[in-house]
Formats: structure tokens, C-alpha cells, sequence
């Protein structure tokens, strides 16, 4: 992903060592925000990549520390092909509302699909990579601003939530079959 490491580059803050205790003291956890406090395509992003499923969005302040762009919007999906639907999703909604990507970077290979609108940036992720690049960590000088599921119009915490419905429902179906093979 040289172009994600070119544009990064071009103005990191500074990063003097510091304690773990001072790091830790910043915490991973951001401000609560309001959805409408974002500018509409912010807001449009954040809806769309909600719809395609997308979990952990956040809004990340850079204005205080970079000069490349204002913010970050970070979001994770669970897969390649929902990724890819986030993705897609994003760049057709606010394309359709006159907002066109300057450019989508790690669409095929769909760990970490970056898209560029110049004043903001998305970064979807799946979890591993998020994880290991952790620009929450990178970038900690930034002010955070979570948003909850509920300003999304989307109920879902995480990948796995709806997991164990969806293995009773088998597990249902699979007891309702046996059982009426068994009686006739």
C-alpha cells in the first residue's frame, strides 16, 4: 500500500517516546458524538458502510495534527465481500450526491480499503488488520469521536452477534427434519 504510507507521511506528528502510563492515560475510548454535528458526506459515509453492516465506526479529528486531510472515518467489516459491499456502498452514495473518491486503494486484496475524498478518509478494515495497524494508537494525539450504532440506524456491536441465532436456527431446523423423518 504505498500510496496509504506516501500520504501518511507527508506530515506525522510528533511522536517523542512516552510512558506507557501517559499513553494509557489518553485511552482507547473517545468522545460520545452526534452524527449531525459531522459534515452531510461524513454523515452519508458513516450511514452507508452502517447499512452494508459495518461495525466500530469511528470519526477521528486530524485537523489538530495533520495538514493532509481533516478526518479519519474508520470502520470494520467482518469479510472480503462485506468490505467490498461497504466500499461500493460508500462510493455510490456519495458519488450519487456529487461527491466522487479521488482514490480507493486496497479494494482487491480487502484488508485495509482506503478511500480518499481528500478533506476525509475511510479506512475499512477487517478485524486483524485493524488490530495490527491500529491508527486509533498511531494517530492517539487526535481527538476520537465514537459514534453509537444507534445514530446509524444499525443495532449490531460486532461480527458475532448474530452468530448464535443463526446456529439455533439450523440446529432447530435440523432437530424439526429428524424428528419427522422418525415419525413416518
Amino acid at each position: 500500500m504505498g500510496y496509504i504510507e506516501n500520504r501518511m507521511s507527508q506530515k506525522l506528528p510528533d511522536q517523542s517516546l512516552r510512558s506507557e502510563l501517559q499513553a494509557a492515560s489518553l485511552g482507547t475510548s473517545g468522545t460520545v458524538a452526534n452524527l449531525s454535528d459531522f459534515d452531510e458526506r461524513i454523515q452519508r459515509a458513516l450511514r452507508a458502510a452502517a447499512e452494508k453492516k459495518a461495525f466500530n465506526s469511528i470519526v477521528m479529528d486530524l485537523r489538530s495534527v495533520a495538514t493532509f486531510t481533516d478526518f479519519f472515518v474508520i470502520t470494520t467489516g467482518t469479510n472480503k465481500r462485506q468490505m467490498q459491499a461497504i466500499t461500493d456502498e460508500i462510493v455510490e452514495q456519495l458519488k450519487r450526491n456529487g461527491t466522487r473518491a479521488a482514490r480507493v486503494e486496497g479494494y482487491q486484496t480487502a484488508e485495509w480499503i482506503l478511500i480518499d475524498y481528500g478533506d476525509f478518509i475511510v479506512h475499512i478494515f477487517d478485524e486483524k488488520s485493524r488490530r495490527f495497524y491500529d491508527l486509533e494508537r498511531l494517530w492517539r494525539e487526535a481527538k476520537r469521536l465514537d459514534i453509537p450504532p444507534e445514530q446509524l440506524g444499525s443495532e449490531i456491536s460486532g461480527p458475532k452477534s448474530q452468530i448464535p441465532d443463526v446456529k439455533s436456527q439450523i440446529s432447530d431446523l435440523k432437530s424439526d427434519r429428524t424428528g419427522s423423518l422418525k415419525e413416518e
